[in-house]
């Protein structure tokens, strides 16, 4: 049976085996320099188009998260921040915690790195064929009293209680007034137990009452966040102001000199 070049590719396109229809000769001529028989160079092809196909939903899908930036866990620096414990979040990049509809809050002060790592778990989730979707606490609160003004907001939680896993970075900065804090309820309420979270916040949980302006609201909340959740509390210094003093930007503080003692 002899088929021409252009048929070939013609049969590729239509089972849209793209990555070896593109690369068609390129792998034959490596399978046949490695002497594969016809079940390996199958195999073989077979493995190359997966890879594309893999390459290009991880890619698709980091668009769709919405990362306003790309950070990874290699680029986190462990050291510099010992009170993160790298092998939990190890065990938090496999994203089993994603599966089972759990959260994780990374709480400590701003610039040590919370939203480093929240990103760079986010990503991997990707890798590991979830969905993901990131907004800050304040757009997401905009975004929630918008849709409660325009009576879309079952529409708006619905499409919140898609992604596998939402991250809300930087809660805590901003307080809620009290129905934005009745709408975060009714989304948390939403994915409770079916759709994971990840918060990142500069406020310890016990003062989340102020930042949701309603310690009732904020009880239920995280009554639900912490049912099955991993909290890890960062301690340190800025890593932005411990570049500013190391580049001397920026000094630490002096006493003024009506204060010193002679």
């Amino acid at each position: 049976m002899t088929i021409d070049h252009e048929t070939l590719l013609g049969w590729l396109s239509r089972l849209k085996l793209t990555a070896i229809r593109d690369q068609l000769d390129t792998l034959l001529d490596e399978a046949a320099r490695n002497d594969l028989t016809m079940r390996e160079t199958l195999a073989f092809l077979c493995e190359r188009e997966i890879a594309r196909k893999d390459e290009r939903r991880i890619e698709m899908a980091m668009k769709i998260a919405h990362f306003p930036y790309a950070r990874e866990l290699d680029g986190f620096d462990f050291e510099a921040q010992p009170s993160v414990d790298p092998h939990q979040i190890r065990d938090l990049a496999t994203a089993r915690w994603v599966a089972h509809g759990e959260a994780v809050l990374l709480l400590g002060p701003p610039g040590v790195g919370k939203s480093h790592l929240g990103i760079a778990l986010g990503r991997e989730v990707i890798r590991q064929n979830y969905t993901v979707l990131f907004t800050t606490a304040q757009a997401l609160v905009s975004a929630l009293v918008k849709a409660h003004g325009e009576g879309r907001l079952e529409e708006r939680l619905s499409f919140l209680a898609k992604p596998k896993l939402l991250i809300v970075d930087e809660l805590g900065y901003l307080p809620f007034d009290p129905n934005a804090a009745h709408l975060f309820f009714q989304l948390v309420s939403r994915r409770y137990e079916r759709g994971a979270m990840l918060i990142t916040s500069n406020r310890s949980v016990g003062e989340w009452g102020t930042v949701f302006g309603d310690p009732v609201v904020a009880t239920a909340i995280l009554d639900r966040l912490l049912h099955h959740s991993h909290v890890i509390t960062i301690r340190g210094d800025s890593y932005r102001l411990r570049e500013k003093r190391r580049s001397g930007l920026l000094q630490k503080a002096t006493p003024p000199l009506d204060s010193v003692t002679v």
